[in-house]
């Protein structure tokens, strides 16, 4: 993101900031509930309401000075973590920071639905998000190239948070957005909510069955 994005962002923030503290003030007083809930949900639904609002239509935001990466991009890196050779990813080492995760390294590997896929380490591939007001990085865990051609970001999620239902929806923006660009073929997501739903999610986005 660039400074100008940036600022314009954080400009957005403080006026959602603002309206949500005058109707906190004036909603306090008969609030029955935590008034750290009550504020934290005015954010979210003004903030919700500014960006549609103020949007004839969504339109991906692209970096200024690396507006398109690559895989062929990455360098060596070293790591203590267990990793596990791949053949059919981008890059020839996945990193595996669970059990479950590494199943679905597994699956994408072996897969005919796939193509070719990645772990979204050290790709810098980011989804701005606000969480209860404060601008946040979310990275999805891989990257699929389907044999369709077409692009899924599966996303392994046992117990889903608040935040994580934020997540979720920035991303399902984002894909979106890219959709409407058309510059880039077409995407999906899915949200993979126990380990062996990979599958599934394969099957459910390549027209097959599970």
């Amino acid at each position: 993101m660039d400074l100008e994005t940036l600022a314009r962002e954080f400009r957005t923030q403080r006026i959602v900031f603002e309206a949500a503290r005058d109707v906190y003030d004036l909603t306090r007083p008969d609030w029955p509930g935590a008034r750290t809930s009550l504020l934290a949900q005015l954010v979210r639904h003004v903030w919700g309401a500014v960006r549609r609002e103020n949007a004839e239509a969504l339109e991906p935001v692209f970096d200024r000075d690396r507006p398109i990466r690559s895989t062929g991009d990455m360098r060596p890196w070293y790591t203590g973590k267990p990793c596990e050779r791949t053949k059919r990813s981008h890059v020839n080492v996945c990193v595996l920071d669970s059990a479950w995760e590494a199943s679905d390294a597994f699956v994408l590997d072996c897969a005919p639905e796939v193509a070719a896929w990645a772990k979204n380490d050290r790709l810098d591939f980011e989804v701005l998000h606000v969480h209860r007001g404060v601008v946040r990085k979310y990275r999805p865990d891989f990257l699929v190239r389907l044999a369709s051609g077409s692009m899924l970001v599966p996303e392994t999620k046992g117990r889903e948070s608040d935040r994580d239902r934020t997540k979720r929806r920035f991303l399902a923006e984002w894909v979106e957005a890219v959709n409407r660009h058309g510059g880039f073929g077409h995407w999906s997501w899915a949200m993979s909510t126990s380990p062996g739903d990979i599958r599934n999610i394969l099957a459910r986005h390549t027209g097959g069955t599970a």
